[in-house]
């Protein structure tokens, strides 16, 4: 699994950034200031780090010059600094992304996901492995292009959509709203029970790379797959905002003012 390193001294924005990348199926690790997280660096580069500059024992500016004598991983800049110099800085540092607070949990993740598709060895210009129960299955992100052992499936925009989320959660139960979600963003002109004909025809396409192989199931309350069990899918407990609600930027007044309803 991919883990992500969250360097940030504001335990609520930590919080709802944790949740949000734990639900889109990352491992995470969260450090209140930057020479703990440092240190864990070194010891162990995670995948991707989320480094907040304004850090107490050390700033995120110095983590990063010293991360990056030892470690070529992704590094994402959190800040509340608008000023241009101090984002040349960082980047002329080595980050390879900078989202200035207040930020949208959303587009955070959105942009973890385009920086670990840059930096993924031995692929393509934007073409990623799946990972989990799809081996042979190849996604490009950026032409909406999907083959599976060499054969392209020849997908629709919302069948890639659909796949993209699939594949990056084995095992896992998506309701019809949640997929709705994750794979149309904010689309909406596709209704809960378009999700049915987009299955059909992903199971139809697979298929018929490998016939008798069922990739999608279907899935009700507790189920098995193979041997194992699919996990019923679970809201996280903060940060969650139903799929017709936009929630406020992370750091902004209007998610503090929001308190607990998150959960």
């Amino acid at each position: 699994m991919t883990r992500i390193v969250i360097v940030e001294d504001e335990i609520d924005i930590a919080s709802v950034v944790q949740d949000y990348l734990r639900h889109a199926g990352y491992e995470t690790a969260h450090f209140a200031d930057g020479q703990s997280a440092l240190q864990s660096i070194l010891a162990a580069p995670p995948d991707l780090t989320l480094l907040d500059i304004m850090l107490p024992r050390m700033d995120g500016i110095e983590v990063l010059r010293r991360a990056r004598e030892h470690t070529a991983h992704p590094i994402i800049m959190l800040t509340a600094r608008i000023e241009e110099v101090d984002r040349l800085l960082g980047l002329e540092l080595g980050a390879d992304d900078y989202v200035c607070k207040p930020f949208s949990p959303r587009e955070l993740v959105a942009r973890v996901r385009a920086v670990l598709r840059r930096t993924a060895p031995g692929l393509a210009p934007g073409q990623q492995a799946s990972q989990g129960e799809a081996p042979g299955l190849v996604l490009d992100d950026v032409h909406w292009r999907a083959s599976l052992k060499g054969t392209p499936l020849n997908l629709t925009r919302r069948e890639f959509g659909l796949l993209q989320v699939l594949s990056r959660h084995p095992g896992r139960i998506f309701s019809r709203a949640r997929l709705l979600e994750l794979a149309y963003d904010d689309t909406v002109d596709v209704t809960e029970r378009a999700i049915d004909s987009h299955v059909k025809n992903l199971r139809r396409k697979l298929g018929a790379v490998t016939p008798g192989h069922d990739w999608i199931r279907s899935c009700t309350a507790w189920a098995l797959r193979g041997r194992r069990r699919c996990r019923a899918e679970r809201r996280p407990p903060h940060g969650k905002f139903p799929a017709n609600r936009t929630p406020p930027p992370v750091g902004s007044p209007a998610r503090h003012a929001a308190g607990r309803r998150l959960r």
